[in-house]
C-alpha cells in the first residue's frame, strides 16, 4: 500500500491535520479552531487540554477521511513557535500554555535593559533574532520569578507543537529551529548556555528538554495516544519543527537564494541561505532549517490581520457574508493606486514589529484622511499598506535581484494583493500549487525521518511545484512610486526614522 504521512500544523487560532503521500499530494484536510484568551494585562494564553482535543479530532477526522488511500506511515509536527508550555512532573500543564505574543515577561526585560542598554544587542550578536517578550527565556525566567511555588512542579518547558507532540508520545524533546530562537545559538543552532545563563536560568536549565533534528524519529504514538487519535499505536512521530519553518520547507523554499513569504494572521518574508546571515543587524530574525540551511526572515507581526481588522470596523454590513473578502477587494479595485491620498501602517499587532526596526510600540493608524474618502478608500489604503510593509521587508534580504517571491498564506490567494506585490517590490511572485504548506512541511518531515527521502532538501523540492505566477508589469509606476513614498513619510515619523 502507498505510504501516507501525516502532518499537524498547530497555529496560534487553528490546528489542521493534513495527509499527504509522497508526491505532495493533499488527500484530506481537517481543522478546528483554537481561540487564545487575551487579558487586559496583556497575558495571551491557550488552554492545553483543549488544544490537544482539536490535536485529537483533526486527526482522527483527516485520517479516516484518507482512509483507502494508503496506510498512515508517521505523523510530523509543526507550531506556533516559541512561547512557553510547562509540563509538570505529573504529565499534565502548570499553567495555560503561553502564546508568543504573551507580555508577562516584559517587566523583567525592562529591568534588564535597564541594567544592560544593550542587552538586545547582545542577544542578537548570537541568536541573529530581535527577540520578542514572548520568546521562551524571558518567559520562563519571569515564570520563576512570579510563580516560584508553581515552578516547584514544572518538569518541563517547550513550545506548543513539543507538548502535543509530549502527549503523543510521552517524550519531551525539542527541535533545533525552536531551541535556536529561544533566544539560542544561531550559529550552532541549538540553545546557548550563555544565553541561559544571561536569563539567571544556569540552575534551571534542565527544563529545557533535548533538542533533536527536525527529521528525526522522537516518539511512539502510545496506547493512551491511539485512543484519542484514532492512530495506531506504536505510529512513529517526527520530532517536527515551528510553523515557519515547516511553512518554508511545505512551500519549496528550502534552497539557497529562495525567498519565501508568508501572508498570514502574521506577515514574514524571509530568504533561505546555506550560512548564518546577521545583517543588517538587530532587525529581524535568523530562523534555523533542516540540514545547515538557515533563513533570514523580517517580521511584520501583523499581515491579513489588518484587513480582517478593517473589515470588522468599517463593513458590519457585510462582515458576516461569506464572499466577504470577494467584495473587499472589489472596493480596493474601485479606487486608484494610492488610495487618494490615504496611507495605513500596518503595524496591528499588540507585539509592535521586529522590521524595518525592532519597535515594540509601534501602531497601526491612517494618515491623510480628510471629508471626501469613504471606506473603498480605506479599504484600498490597507491592501496597499501591507503590501508596502512587505516592500519593507524584502528590501532588508541581500536576495538575488531576480530571485522570485513564493508566496504562501490567505493572502497569497488574493490576486490584487499578489499582483500588488510584484509591482511594488519589481519581482515575480509565485504562488505555490496546493495549500496546508506548514502541514506539509511536517508531514515531508516525517517523511524524510522514515527514509521516504534522501534529505529535508529534497523532500522540500518535491513538496510544492507550479502554481499561479504573478509578473511586475510596470503599471502605474509613478503612482506607486509616489503612493510608497507617502507611505515611507509616515512610516518614518511613527518609528522616529
Amino acid at each position: 500500500m502507498t505510504d501516507l504521512f501525516i502532518g499537524l500544523d498547530a497555529g496560534s487560532s487553528v490546528c489542521k491535520a493534513a495527509v499527504f503521500d509522497r508526491t505532495g499530494r493533499m488527500i484530506a484536510v481537517r481543522s478546528e479552531r483554537t481561540p487564545l484568551a487575551r487579558s487586559e494585562s496583556g497575558r495571551v494564553e491557550a488552554d492545553p487540554a483543549v488544544a490537544w482535543r482539536a490535536a485529537c479530532r483533526v486527526i482522527a477526522e483527516a485520517s479516516a477521511a484518507a482512509a483507502g488511500e494508503g496506510q498512515i506511515a508517521g505523523i510530523g509536527i509543526a507550531g506556533a513557535m516559541v512561547g512557553a508550555w510547562v509540563v509538570g512532573h505529573d504529565g499534565n500543564p502548570v499553567f495555560p500554555g503561553m502564546n508568543w505574543e504573551d507580555n508577562r515577561a516584559q517587566g523583567l526585560i525592562d529591568r534588564m535593559t535597564a541594567a544592560r542598554p544593550d542587552l538586545f544587542s547582545e542577544i542578537f550578536k548570537i541568536s541573529g533574532a530581535a527577540m520578542q517578550q514572548g520568546c521562551t527565556l524571558p518567559l520562563t525566567a519571569a515564570l520563576l520569578e512570579q510563580e516560584p511555588a508553581a515552578m516547584e512542579r514544572a518538569r518541563a518547558v517547550v513550545s506548543y507543537k513539543d507538548w502535543l507532540r509530549f502527549k503523543l508520545t510521552g517524550e519531551l524533546a525539542a527541535d533545533s529551529s525552536e531551541a535556536a530562537v529561544a533566544p539560542g545559538d544561531a550559529v550552532t543552532q541549538t540553545r546557548s548556555d550563555t544565553l541561559i545563563e544571561l536569563f539567571g536560568l544556569t540552575p534551571h536549565a534542565d527544563l529545557f528538554p533535548r533538542v533533536l533534528p527536525s527529521a528525526a524519529i522522537a516518539g511512539h504514538v502510545t496506547a493512551e495516544a491511539a485512543a484519542a487519535t484514532g492512530l495506531p499505536e506504536g505510529l512513529p512521530v517526527a520530532t517536527g519543527s515551528g510553523d515557519v519553518i515547516a511553512n518554508v520547507i511545505g512551500a519549496g523554499g528550502l534552497r539557497p537564494g529562495a525567498i519565501t513569504g508568508l501572508l498570514g494572521t502574521t506577515c514574514i518574508m524571509g530568504l533561505c541561505t546555506d550560512r548564518p546571515v546577521f545583517e543588517p543587524l538587530d532587525v529581524g530574525v535568523l530562523f534555523s532549517l533542516p540540514e545547515r540551511h538557515w533563513f533570514r526572515a523580517m517580521v511584520n507581526v501583523a499581515g491579513t490581520l489588518n484587513l480582517d481588522w478593517a473589515a470588522d470596523l468599517l463593513c458590519p454590513d457585510i462582515a458576516m457574508q461569506p464572499d466577504l473578502f470577494t467584495r473587499l477587494t472589489a472596493m480596493a479595485e474601485s479606487q486608484p493606486v494610492g488610495a487618494h491620498g490615504v496611507v495605513y501602517l500596518p503595524y496591528l499587532s499588540e507585539s509592535g514589529i521586529i522590521a524595518p526596526v525592532n519597535d515594540a510600540a509601534a501602531r497601526a493608524s491612517f494618515a491623510g484622511l480628510s471629508p471626501i474618502h469613504g471606506r473603498e478608500s480605506l479599504i484600498r489604503s490597507v491592501f496597499e499598506g501591507v503590501v508596502f510593509s512587505i516592500a519593507d521587508l524584502c528590501d532588508l534580504l541581500s536576495a538575488p535581484t531576480d530571485a522570485p517571491i513564493l508566496l504562501t498564506g490567505g493572502g497569497g490567494r488574493n490576486a490584487i494583493w499578489c499582483a500588488m506585490i510584484a509591482e511594488v517590490t519589481g519581482r515575480q511572485v509565485i504562488v505555490p500549487e496546493g495549500s496546508e504548506f506548514g502541514a506539509k512541511g511536517a508531514a515531508f518531515l516525517a517523511a524524510t525521518a522514515l527514509g521516504s527521502f534522501a534529505t529535508v532538501v529534497e523532500a522540500s523540492a518535491v513538496a510544492a511545484t507550479g502554481g499561479q505566477t504573478y509578473e511586475p508589469r510596470g503599471n502605474d509606476r509613478e503612482a506607486w512610486r509616489a503612493a510608497r513614498s507617502r507611505y515611507a513619510e509616515a512610516r518614518d515619523r511613527m518609528l522616529d526614522l
